[in-house]
């Protein structure tokens, strides 16, 4: 055997233990790595969200579906539109849908995404009311000449008012898409338990799903979803995610099959297509089960976990949907997802565990370009803070001097705003903002362990 020249025996020595310890700290250092929620989301390595922007989630994710998830008596029905379905689609197709039996993408336009074909919600609509009513022009010329019929105005973002973006010329058309996906859906798959209705920007958790819907009888009539109400209206907000048993997505279409000319025009006197499926729905005979907060209006950035809302604390719910999510934001909560469950021996993931193991490791107590939605006060025109804010120390010192404070910003136009909540918050240039973390521990100190879930079940 060639053996080193004896100038290098020495050097053998030492370097030997040497290397030996470096391998086994990296060793250490990749197992680690791993297992925290850090390598998730890091206070400075989270970057504005763009749609072209994927994070590896390869850790923990099988190269195979389970046969038995207990989702095959449940029909996915996910709505977009042209203008969002290729940007915002096609990371649920390789995350949250992936796995999904049965699934199928309602859409204003048919076309290919990422190898699934979306089903065209306005084909059985009356071709009267397509031609006449200017809300499906941006339907009528999709359908003419494709994606290159869009205009600039199609993909302009608007700010969403008292009555949403009436200068959207696909969220005008949006309303129309809920009586349609309904009888899509039924179609679609007739023998369902349980149908679920979600956005392009909705994060589903599906064994949280599962284990609310086992509190339930899909024989009887139910409608699932996020309380929202205009003028009379209890409904579900679309954008929240919504479920409707096989009994109730039977009486609605039932019931709409033989009035549709009556319900095109309430549609077209309405502003909002989830509150007209709401009012159809109870005009059927199904009301609204509350389900805040099984389901919310916010993303997991931005849902205030420690306190209460509608009389009810989110933290030992076991959430199942959240909204406002962008690509990025589905990638990043997918790979925690996956590991939460490859790591735990739980069935769900509540409230309490994403705070602690998501939102809290990824907290610092001082992030430029940020935006923590501190804002308490601010909503009434009051805002808390000095009167003339000065600085970001300023603002600090202000929210320190408040027992109730635990987050504070100082916004580009130097407006001081405090808080009670925590809130990991979004990148926004400009905006600077503080947690108080020890005041952070001390609410968790507080909070209890969620022995037992706890579920919405009337």
């Amino acid at each position: 055997m060639p053996s080193l020249p004896p100038r290098y025996g020495r050097w053998t020595l030492i370097l030997g233990p040497v290397i030996l310890i470096l391998l086994i700290f990296q060793f250490i250092h990749a197992e680690f790595g791993t297992k925290t929620t850090q390598a998730v989301i890091s206070p400075t390595g989270l970057k504005p969200d763009t749609h072209n922007e994927t994070n590896s989630i390869t850790n923990h994710v099988p190269s195979s579906c389970p046969t038995d998830t207990g989702m095959d008596s449940v029909l996915v029905v996910v709505k977009t539109g042209i203008t969002e379905a290729q940007d915002k689609v096609p990371v649920h197709l390789r995350t949250t849908l992936r796995c999904v039996p049965h699934k199928i993408i309602v859409s204003d336009f048919e076309e290919d995404i990422a190898g699934t074909r979306t089903h065209d919600v306005f084909l059985n609509v009356s071709d009267t009311l397509k031609q006449t009513n200017e809300d499906f022009s941006l339907y009528n010329r999709a359908r003419a000449g494709g994606r290159t019929a869009l205009t600039s105005q199609d993909h302009t973002k608007v700010a969403n008012g008292p009555t949403g973006m009436m200068d959207n010329p696909g969220w005008k058309l949006d309303k129309w898409k809920f009586l349609p996906m309904i009888h899509t859906a039924r179609r679609a798959k007739p023998d369902a338990k349980w149908f679920v209705f979600l956005e392009a920007d909705t994060y589903p958790i599906w064994p949280n799903l599962l284990g609310w819907l086992a509190h339930f009888d899909h024989e009887e009539m139910l409608y699932l979803g996020n309380q929202m109400q205009i003028g009379e209206t209890l409904f579900a907000h679309g954008g929240s995610g919504f479920v409707l048993s096989r009994a109730a997505i039977r009486a609605v279409t039932d019931f709409h099959r033989s009035r549709i000319e009556e319900w095109d025009d309430i549609t077209d006197q309405e502003w909002a297509g989830d509150c007209v499926l709401g009012m159809a729905l109870a005009a059927a005979g199904v009301g609204l089960t509350w389900s805040w907060p099984q389901v919310t209006t916010q993303s997991v950035w931005e849902q205030d976990m420690l306190h209460e809302g509608f009389a009810k604390l989110p933290w030992c719910f076991a959430p199942f949907t959240f909204h406002h999510m962008t690509p990025a934001d589905v990638d990043r909560f997918w790979e925690f997802e996956q590991q939460w469950f490859a790591d735990t021996n739980s069935t769900v993931l509540t409230y309490s565990d994403i705070f602690r193991n998501l939102i809290r490791p990824t907290l610092a107590d001082h992030l430029d370009n940020w935006d923590n939605f501190a804002s308490a006060g601010d909503d009434r025109g009051d805002y808390k803070g000095p009167a003339t804010p000065t600085s970001f120390a300023a603002c600090a010192d202000y929210c320190a001097a408040d027992p109730e404070c635990i987050q504070y910003r100082l916004t580009a136009d130097s407006r001081c705003t405090t808080s009670d909540a925590v809130l990991r918050g979004k990148p926004q240039p400009g905006t600077q903002s503080g947690t108080m973390l020890w005041r952070v521990d001390a609410a968790l100190e507080r909070m209890e362990q969620c022995e037992k879930v706890t579920w919405v079940t009337s």
